[in-house]
């Protein structure tokens, strides 16, 4: 693999880590997002990351996303305007902190493949000063 070769595989791995963030961002912005008992609350996103392969190492790429817990989570809020007769309202089943340590890791990946851009870039422009004299 050259240095175009490390620069597309690096760019899949950026496409596929904002996906990641992106899905994080939902379900961290819709956690407190209440709903009626009797109906299926936001339910979480998670990526699904697929290693691509044609003999030679080509990248990764979303492979599809799947929802979480549809029960979500109920609690006692008798004054929530959504609350049953026995005072009950539906949240997502989201981990707040779960959600936060992923979000740091799909940051930290997205850098890591950005750096390799940024390197390829560096050395296909020496190469090339090289070629210049």
């Amino acid at each position: 693999m050259g240095i175009f070769g490390a620069i597309g595989v690096a760019g899949t791995g950026m496409t596929m880590n904002r996906k990641w963030i992106d899905a994080i961002s939902d379900n961290i912005a819709n956690v407190n997002n209440a709903s009626r008992t009797d109906e299926t609350p936001f339910r979480a996103r998670f990526v699904v990351a697929e290693a691509v392969s044609y003999g030679r190492p080509e990248g990764v790429r979303v492979a599809g996303i799947e929802l979480g817990s549809a029960e979500g989570r109920l609690v006692y809020e008798p004054s929530h305007p959504l609350a049953d007769a026995d005072g009950m309202v539906r949240y997502p089943e989201v981990d707040m902190a779960g959600q936060l340590t992923q979000l740091i890791m799909a940051q930290r990946a997205y850098q890591a493949n950005a750096a390799v851009v940024d390197r390829s870039r560096e050395a296909y422009t020496a190469a090339l000063q090289i070629g210049r004299n």
